[in-house]
């Protein structure tokens, strides 16, 4: 069996990687960077990512709630059943319409599939374009006053894998959350105790946080993604937490308190 693990150098992408791995078992990095190479810009590359593939994580650059998500993993989907894949398991994301077409593709794909629909991660406040935010000691961002069930990475690299190797998975959508609600300002409150650094959460226009994206090198197409998210999908639509992990795996999601203190190092530089 080989599996082909799509965005394989990404926060979601690199952990079922490495999972996989150390299980022994066949595993396909697609990237840009891997050989062979795989972009989701560029459809010429797909098909020999997907040459001797059984079994695909599948997971869309930038998101699934972008312009033109859903024709490529249409695309992608059509072309890998035809090239024999026989499992997808697709990364998605709670509350985005935009996704459910993405969704309902592999759902009717006629192979086995199970899906995992994720809160946002706690890992953007390490990885990615959180991190600057907390360092600066200023998260401004347009989102209201609404909470989150914010989801570990890792957590959803576990799902994934079950999902990739084992049985009792296929045709289930796992809505994926932490165990507990949190707004931006709840994050900064625990990330200052836990620091010992002062962390405010300041709210902005989405015109601003956009402007200050562009400015901060954020490709605009993709700072206008950025800003729907917050004002959109962070509207309370998600304010509510599921079993999703425990259903999957038998065990509860990791607390984001937990989370904080072990990356506690990530916001020391």
């Amino acid at each position: 069996m080989m599996i082909l693990v799509l965005g394989g150098t990404g926060k979601t992408g690199r952990r079922v990687a490495d999972r996989l791995t150390s299980l022994g078992l066949p595993v396909r990095v697609g990237s840009r960077s891997a050989a062979p190479a795989f972009d989701w810009q560029d459809r010429g590359t797909w098909q020999a990512a997907l040459d001797g593939v059984t079994a695909v994580y599948l997971s869309y650059y930038p998101d699934l709630a972008f312009p033109g998500a859903h024709d490529d993993i249409k695309a992608f989907t059509e072309l890998a059943v035809r090239s024999g894949v026989r499992k997808l398991v697709l990364l998605s994301g709670r509350g985005e319409p935009e996704a459910e077409a993405s969704e309902r593709t592999v759902r009717e794909s006629g192979v086995d599939w199970t899906i995992l629909r994720c809160s946002w991660f706690m890992q953007n406040f390490t990885e990615d374009f959180l991190l600057g935010a907390v360092l600066d000691g200023v998260i401004a961002l347009p989102a209201a006053d609404v909470p989150e069930p914010f989801l570990d990475v890792e957590d959803i690299a576990d799902v994934a894998v079950a999902a990739l190797t084992e049985e009792g998975h296929a045709g289930r959508l796992y809505e994926l959350t932490g165990p507990r609600l949190l707004t931006f300002a709840d994050v900064a409150e625990e990330l200052t105790e836990i620091t010992g650094r002062r962390i405010a959460f300041v709210r902005v226009t989405a015109e601003e946080y956009m402007a200050a994206a562009v400015r901060h090198g954020v490709p605009r197409e993709a700072a206008e993604g950025l800003g729907h998210l917050f004002t959109d999908i962070l509207d309370g639509r998600n304010a509510s937490v599921t079993d999703g992990v425990r259903d999957a795996l038998g065990r509860p999601a990791r607390d984001f308190a937990d989370f904080a203190r072990s990356n506690v190092q990530a916001w020391k530089s």
